[in-house]
């Protein structure tokens, strides 16, 4: 069952070496996901499930110890999901779950085992629910961290330009993580997820499937729009 989950935005500029002289900006972003770390470790899983983005409409599963990197955005910053396994099948972290490492590395995660599945943009929102459904069942107690970012469409010089849908999708998913309203995350329209460039609504909707009826508590911690991009920071435990 799902005792706990952390809820992350994952751009690549979340990595200092990655964002260089404009790293300061999403300071307080970073210390947000550190601190929502802290409510899975708290928890004490059996298992820790990471949930990032990736393009299409499948999944993948990622082994413990697939490596990752952040070549494709300039540097040789590398990681890898969780400090154990050794995958020999030559596939690396998406970026979304690529993130997802830096931040157990940089919190220091240990003890519990580490996977991870990446699950595509145009997944829909049943499928995502029997996944978290699955995923929840895979251990005594799990544990989620979920990778997403929300709409970018929030201002003029946003990657999708100016959406006046925008800004109210990101509140009501703001208001649904830190709540932890799973059937509003459950209702979220796919195609509007889309057309307002959402990485986050299939991730979302596979920890709403995962908490099921669980009487989980959620906690809002960061909710901004640095670049024009919706980036929620929340917890579930």
């Amino acid at each position: 069952m799902l005792v706990a989950a952390a809820v992350c935005p994952c751009p690549p500029l979340l990595v200092p070496e990655v964002a260089a002289g404009a790293a300061p900006e999403l300071d307080a972003a970073r210390t947000a996901c550190v601190d929502a770390l802290g409510v899975p470790a708290a928890a004490r899983p059996d298992l820790l499930v990471v949930v990032g983005p990736a393009p299409g409409a499948g999944t993948e599963p990622h082994p413990a110890g697939t490596p990752g990197s952040f070549r494709g955005f300039g540097v040789d910053t590398r990681v890898r999901l969780g400090p154990d396994g050794t995958p020999e099948d030559g596939r690396e972290l998406p970026y979304g779950l690529a993130v997802g490492a830096w931040l157990l590395e940089r919190t220091g995660w240990a003890g519990v085992p580490v996977e991870g599945i990446s699950v595509g943009e145009d997944t829909p929102p049943g499928t995502c629910a029997r996944i978290g459904r699955e995923l929840a069942a895979r251990a005594g107690r799990v544990a989620l961290l979920v990778l997403g970012d929300g709409s970018a469409c929030r201002t003029v010089k946003a990657p999708g330009y100016l959406d006046e849908r925008a800004v109210p999708f990101d509140a009501e998913v703001a208001r649904a993580l830190g709540a932890a309203d799973g059937p509003a995350l459950a209702a979220l329209d796919a195609g509007l997820a889309r057309e307002l460039m959402v990485s986050g609504r299939a991730p979302w909707q596979v920890l709403a499937g995962a908490a099921g009826t669980s009487d989980l508590t959620g906690a809002l911690l960061y909710e901004d729009a640095p670049y024009g991009v919706g980036y929620t920071v929340a917890t579930w435990s």
